[in-house]
């Protein structure tokens, strides 16, 4: 089949790479205009215009693929399907329509649980046990098509939510590659969602990573997971002694029983450098300081002389 691709994420990577090497052919990426990023704030290409690029594939770049000139160009080629991954844009159904075996999705999560932007990083939040990928077809709600195929994957209890991206975009390909092959024999079957039983991902954002301590460990260490590599989880540092106080990034903790015997407030430090929570305790095992590197707690309490009684608090908006 001839398919156009509209994407951006690194996450439709793998799927691209399975594209190239089928019997299909690509013609045409679609993806978002380049966009801020590094201290520089220097204009980045989206991963998809880059792999483009890498491998001699045309790509263009719209804020919006449904205007008459971006659908022209489209409906030139005679796609006989468009895939749809992390592409940012919602697609209208005039580009829907477009293709006679029409437009498929692959997104992040066992729909419908998890409809939205960032389905991977809420799964891991709110403590499920497993995930997967589903293909769909594009709807005029969001995430709310006809079910082609799903595949499941457990969520371990050490998951962040790059190793789950990472995992998930590996098992997303040959799901596609499969689904395809199903469409262009005719053999595929359509499953309408419970759209009763439907869960929202929504995008994240920076402010979403403030942690407060108050909550309970559990949550905490869920949201650490969650939040990993982006918008990460976290919090101000201050040490008792200076008062001098460092934003850092928690990217590993795990749980401690305790019931706070001394009577802590949350955030604080206990006689065993534990951060003291709303129930139980976190002990940190990964942490990076803003503008420096990942490292281990234990080079984190000797750079910054951490002693009980230190602090952690929420960052204020």
């Amino acid at each position: 089949m001839k398919i156009i691709y509209l994407g951006s994420g690194e996450f439709g990577i793998e799927c691209l790479n399975a594209l190239a090497a089928s019997s299909h052919t690509l013609p045409l990426i679609v993806t978002q205009p380049p966009h801020q990023a590094g201290r520089g704030r220097k204009p980045r290409p989206t991963p998809a215009a880059k792999w483009a690029k890498d491998h001699s594939i045309e790509s263009i770049e719209t804020e919006n693929v449904n205007t008459p000139e971006m659908v022209g160009k489209i409906a030139a080629l005679r796609p006989d399907l468009i895939v749809v991954i992390a592409f940012g844009q919602k697609i209208g159904n005039e580009l829907i329509n477009l293709p006679p075996k029409g437009a498929v999705n692959v997104h992040a999560s066992l729909l419908p649980k998890y409809r939205g932007a960032a389905p991977i990083n809420w799964a891991i939040i709110n403590g499920e046990t497993e995930t997967g990928i589903s293909i769909i077809t594009l709807a005029e709600k969001m995430d709310a098509g006809q079910v082609i195929a799903q595949q499941k994957t457990e969520i371990s209890e050490n998951d962040t939510a790059g190793d789950l991206h990472d995992r998930l975009a590996q098992i997303a390909a040959p799901l596609l590659l499969k689904t395809l092959e199903q469409i262009a024999a005719g053999t595929s079957t359509y499953t309408e969602q419970n759209h009763s039983e439907a869960t929202l991902a929504p995008k994240l954002k920076k402010s979403d990573g403030f942690l407060d301590f108050a909550e309970p460990a559990d949550v905490l260490r869920r949201k650490i997971l969650g939040f990993w590599p982006w918008p990460g989880a976290s919090a101000v540092y201050t040490p008792k002694e200076t008062g001098k106080s460092v934003r850092v990034t928690i990217a590993m903790a795990s749980v401690v029983e305790t019931s706070n015997p001394n009577g802590l407030p949350p955030g604080t430090l206990d006689e065993e450098l534990n951060v003291i929570c709303g129930q139980n305790a976190l002990r940190i095992e990964k942490i990076k300081p803003t503008g420096s590197r990942l490292m281990d707690f234990a080079d984190f309490v000797n750079g910054q002389h951490t002693k009980p009684g230190d602090r952690f608090t929420k960052i204020e908006r």
